[in-house]
């Protein structure tokens, strides 16, 4: 039997996974993500806890066809970094640095990327090799697959939906340092914001708070018939709606895959996409299906190790 490791490092927590090479989970667990001194403790602990892993199973090392990682930054293809925010690091070697640690073989993306990977192949997208996966948490993540594999770019940029431009009109900052972009209206805290512009003009009664509102309420609300909350989920669908209408002219996917923390509001945040997708998407683009990711924590370890499946298979 051969064996393999998927390995998901956030900014909190390194999520990690040992695979049969049939797809089979053996055990998940996770260590602290030490972010101090640029992080650079975090490729040495995530190679010690799979010497420990190593160990506990007996694992023979030719037996271990390598370790898929996620990353939260832009990845190249030689799997070199040039800084990522969340983890302190700046520019770092990730693949032959952990390879030179674990005396194995390491394929290292970006970690919406390769959760886009694992929910092709074991959630919310599985049975498809065309695919658009976003992910709506604090930011705008995207993963874009064709013909099975990852769109990685020259960059290692490939797939950073949530950085297209939505609105040329916008005077306020996106986090990258640009105006208008697509997370600044369907993220978390996009759909807050758009939920305070609209309730510091709005008369009508509603449920919701401007000093205590988050996405989840914003949907509980449209989910209890609230006419407010209604008009601030289609303001959110537009901008969403329209950029995947406009991806799908580019990518040409057999669905769309929403994950993230936002798409906990179930098939009515679906809803609300798909109206205003199909008023702008190109006649041959029509025929698309919408889902929800069906992973959720464990999308990353899981197309972490399709990363390096992937690899082995060819």
């Amino acid at each position: 039997m051969k064996y393999c490791f998927g390995v998901d490092i956030g900014g909190t927590t390194v999520k990690m996974g040992l695979f049969e090479a049939t797809g089979e989970v053996l055990e998940k667990w996770e260590i602290k993500t030490h972010t101090e001194d640029e992080g650079k403790e975090i490729l040495p602990d995530v190679a010690a806890s799979i010497e420990e892993k190593v160990k506990a199973y007996k694992l023979a090392k030719e037996d271990i066809i390598g370790i898929g990682v996620g990353v939260p930054a832009p990845v190249t293809e030689a799997g070199i970094v040039h800084g990522s925010a969340n983890l302190g690091w700046k520019y770092k070697e990730v693949k032959k640095e952990l390879e030179e640690l674990t005396g194995l073989t390491a394929e290292i993306g970006n970690d919406a990327n390769v959760a886009a990977l694992g929910e092709m192949w074991k959630g919310g997208g599985a049975g498809y090799k065309n695919l658009v996966m976003v992910t709506l948490g604090t930011g705008v993540g995207g993963g874009v697959i064709v013909g099975g594999k990852v769109i990685i770019g020259s960059h290692g940029a490939g797939g950073e939906i949530g950085h297209l431009c939505v609105n040329p009109h916008e005077t306020e900052v996106c986090g990258c340092g640009k105006k208008g972009c697509l997370e600044q209206y369907a993220s978390a805290t996009g759909i807050v914001r758009l939920a305070k512009r609209k309730l510091a003009k709005e008369t009508r009664e509603t449920m919701l708070q401007s000093d205590n509102i988050s996405a989840k309420t914003v949907f509980d609300a449209v989910k209890a018939g609230d006419e407010v909350a209604k008009e601030i989920a289609s303001e959110f669908g537009k901008y969403l709606g329209y950029t995947l209408a406009n991806l799908a002219v580019v990518t040409d996917p057999s669905i769309f895959v929403i994950g993230g923390g936002v798409s906990k509001a179930g098939e009515v945040l679906l809803d609300y996409v798909r109206k205003p997708y199909q008023e702008r998407v190109f006649f041959a683009n029509r025929d698309v299906e919408f889902a929800l990711a069906t992973l959720g924590n464990d999308a990353g370890i899981c197309g972490a190790a399709k990363l390096v499946l992937d690899d082995f298979a060819e």
